[in-house]
């Protein structure tokens, strides 16, 4: 657990040391129990433990609700408030470049009067790079907790663009393999990507409505920060705008793909259909010529056999010029 402490006429951060003993733990949480005026804390808590959210929940009276969800994880991006506290949930998205998978994980960020609490789930950590950008910007933070939420949700919605670009970049692949002459099956890996993208847009499409609250002004919020929101709403809807796109584009990659496998199939039936009509040219010669009756045709004629075997190539080559004509060959 990391606890840090804004000055909001400043901007000017504290870190607290909370070290990994119990005294450290509770000093940090006596400090924000009991705010100084002015100031409020940002509490960053990564993989928290059950027991850890309850001693802090009982000191910053979050709500039991708030509390299990923010154990459990895995929630669909919401905003919900119990009383004076507002609780986001905010997937994180990033993509792994040596799998081409996206993966997810998710922060619960808890805003009250006087403190912020993330609490992170998954390997990638937006808050650290959050924190960052706090430190370089004061007047952000002097905003209050809220700037705490523009922080990490802007973050996110950055890293958002970042995994559509690549997302892109691979369907963009896809398409080539798809259109080019090779016969390669790219069925798997299209509804791998499709997968991919479907999980993109579960973390993406509930997060708008999500935002858009924090667009206009509204009572417990700084109007100063309305403008920064809209910003990251603007990035957000653009990703959104693009990951459905991306999503419609794969049924349509999907759908070429289908048809050209189609295409092969009917190709390769089609030689085999030529062949076929080649080899029974003979077939039917020699089947005739085998039944062994007493009075067959050209049977006592000495050029009898040349001639079958003749009639046979000829009757082939013509077949095989003929469908190598009309491509079938």
């Amino acid at each position: 657990m990391e606890c840090v402490i804004y000055q909001e006429q400043t901007g000017e951060s504290e870190q607290i040391d909370c070290g990994q003993s119990d005294g450290g733990c509770q000093a940090a949480l006596d400090r924000v129990a009991v705010p100084r005026p002015g100031e409020f804390a940002w509490i960053r808590m990564d993989e928290a433990r059950p027991d850890e959210l309850e001693r802090l929940g009982k000191c910053l009276t979050l709500h039991p609700l708030a509390i299990e969800d923010a154990v459990q994880a895995h929630q669909r991006p919401k905003q919900e408030r119990y009383g004076d506290v507002l609780t986001v949930a905010v997937k994180t998205l990033w993509f792994v470049e040596q799998t081409a998978d996206v993966e997810t994980g998710e922060v619960m960020i808890f805003l009250g009067p006087c403190f912020a609490l993330t609490v992170r789930h998954g390997v990638n950590d937006p808050t650290a790079e959050a924190a960052r950008r706090l430190a370089e910007q004061p007047h952000m933070a002097a905003l209050g907790p809220v700037s705490v939420l523009h922080a990490v949700s802007d973050v996110i919605v950055d890293a958002y663009a970042a995994a559509a670009a690549q997302v892109r970049t691979d369907l963009t692949d896809l398409e080539r393999c798809v259109f080019s002459p090779s016969r390669e099956d790219l069925t798997e890996r299209i509804y791998s990507l499709k997968r991919e993208v479907v999980e993109f847009r579960d973390a993406v499409g509930p997060l708008v409505p999500v935002m858009q609250p924090f667009t206009t002004a509204r009572d417990d919020l700084p109007w100063q920060v309305v403008p920064y929101f809209r910003d990251v709403a603007d990035h957000l809807s653009r990703t959104d705008t693009e990951v459905r796109g991306l999503d419609d584009l794969l049924g349509s990659v999907l759908d070429a793909h289908l048809a050209k496998v189609g295409t092969w199939q009917n190709d390769d039936m089609r030689r085999i259909s030529a062949w076929a009509a080649i080899f029974a040219v003979p077939t039917m010669i020699a089947g005739i010529y085998g039944m062994n009756f007493a009075h067959m045709p050209e049977l006592d004629w000495g050029y009898g056999y040349p001639c079958a075997i003749t009639v046979m190539a000829l009757g082939a080559g013509l077949l095989y010029r003929a469908f190598r004509r009309n491509g079938w060959l």
